[in-house]
């Protein structure tokens, strides 16, 4: 794999779920295809080549690829994974990201896990070269957007219709870790989740803060099989989780060959109120203390898989970001990579992509016309200044005052 390279990376956003337009109609969102990524493929991927970085979040659209049970049509893929290859780019295999095809309908389906393993296996034995994967990207998100929240997908708002995705989408990308190991034994699964924080307001939202802060892990938890406490567990028995599903997560997984990819925004810490609310409630604790809290409940070697902020904050996030991600590795946290996310602007992340406005979206380390950003010299800059350094800080000892 990669030995002790510290992983410097960033991502082409290729989000697709659906959404509902204010006509009724239904929409399928594609960020690659809003951000001009289909045109400008072969040029993004020469600009990751100029920023010095070697490591890419990269996935072709899945909903586009797996066209029906045992049906592919690798042809975008075939292009791009070989042209990766060509100019010495590694990528991270994105293998769904918040969408599935339409003739799979939406994480509702029981029978995505079983598709979506028998995806990942063809996809394993069409691309054999390929080492790292996030097979579901961030599925504490996924669920609570599509099933919770009601923005995407099946829409639905409840407590049972989130479970029920959760351990679709949780199976699912165990199931497609074990399908990838069949093929290629050495692969490695860099996960990609939100990482959460929930303060209580005050007293009286104490109680809820503390479920929530539970809740946060569940999706690693049950990928992971890590053992739940008594609430988690009640409450996933209590909303159309069986005994037997729960204990398919215990006997089934495959952390030995995990990483686990983290990803912080500003929005990622909330307040919680006493009627039951929350809020974005900025940056209160940060990447390194949040972090640090998922670090202890896994024991996982740790990249940080995605961060952004809008212009003009970029470059005060980004050399935040970095300090923080330095001194867990100096304080023994075996972090393993830094990703900016992502290479372009984004559109419509505004609304979460909701709403299909056509706004632009100042995250990226280049705009849509591929002209470098500000964020964009500092991190190419970064990677330069720290790749050695930080290299060689993998290998051994480093003494210093603290």
């Amino acid at each position: 794999m990669t030995g002790n390279k510290f992983m410097f990376a960033t991502g082409i956003e290729n989000s697709y779920p659906t959404i509902l337009l204010p006509d009724g109609k239904e929409k399928r969102v594609d960020e690659m295809e809003k951000t001009g990524h289909y045109q400008n493929w072969q040029k993004d991927f020469m600009l990751v080549k100029e920023m010095g970085i070697e490591f890419l979040r990269y996935g072709v659209p899945y909903y586009k690829t797996h066209i029906a049970p045992g049906k592919y049509d690798w042809s975008f893929a075939t292009e791009t994974f070989s042209y990766l290859k060509k100019i010495g780019i590694t990528p991270i295999v994105d293998l769904c990201h918040f969408g599935v095809p339409d003739w799979i309908g939406n994480f509702q389906n029981p029978d995505f896990p079983a598709y979506f393993a028998e995806y990942a296996a063809a996809f394993a034995k069409q691309f054999p070269h390929l080492q790292l994967y996030t097979p579901v990207n961030e599925i504490f998100i996924t669920a609570m957007f599509s099933a919770q929240y009601g923005w995407w997908n099946e829409r639905l708002q409840s407590d049972h219709s989130f479970v029920t995705a959760l351990k679709h989408i949780s199976k699912a990308n165990v199931m497609a870790m074990q399908a990838i190991l069949g093929v290629r034994k050495d692969a490695t699964f860099i996960q990609s989740e939100s990482s959460e924080y929930f303060h209580a307001v005050d007293p009286a939202a104490t109680a809820l803060a503390r479920f929530l802060n539970q809740k946060r892990f569940l999706s690693l938890d049950l990928t992971y099989g890590y053992p739940l406490n008594a609430d988690m567990y009640e409450y996933l028995l209590s909303n159309g989780m069986t005994k037997e599903e729960y204990r398919w997560f215990t006997y089934n997984q495959v952390k030995a060959s995990c990483i686990m990819g983290n990803d912080y925004y500003v929005t990622n810490e909330h307040v919680v109120h006493p009627d039951g609310s929350t809020q974005a409630s900025g940056e209160i604790f940060g990447y390194y203390v949040i972090t640090s809290q998922y670090y202890r409940r896994y024991r996982l070697p740790i990249m940080h898989t995605e961060t952004n902020i809008k212009m003009p904050y970029c470059n005060e996030w980004l050399l935040k970001q970095w300090a923080n991600v330095h001194r867990l590795k100096h304080d023994g946290v075996p972090i393993v990579g830094f990703t900016w996310y992502s290479l372009v602007h984004q559109v419509d992340w505004d609304t979460a992509l909701r709403e299909d406005n056509g706004n632009i979206n100042e995250l990226g380390l280049y705009n849509l016309d591929r002209k470098i950003m500000p964020v964009g010299e500092a991190y190419k800059n970064l990677i330069k200044n720290w790749n050695d350094i930080i290299t060689e800080e993998s290998y051994g000892l480093v003494f210093y005052n603290r």
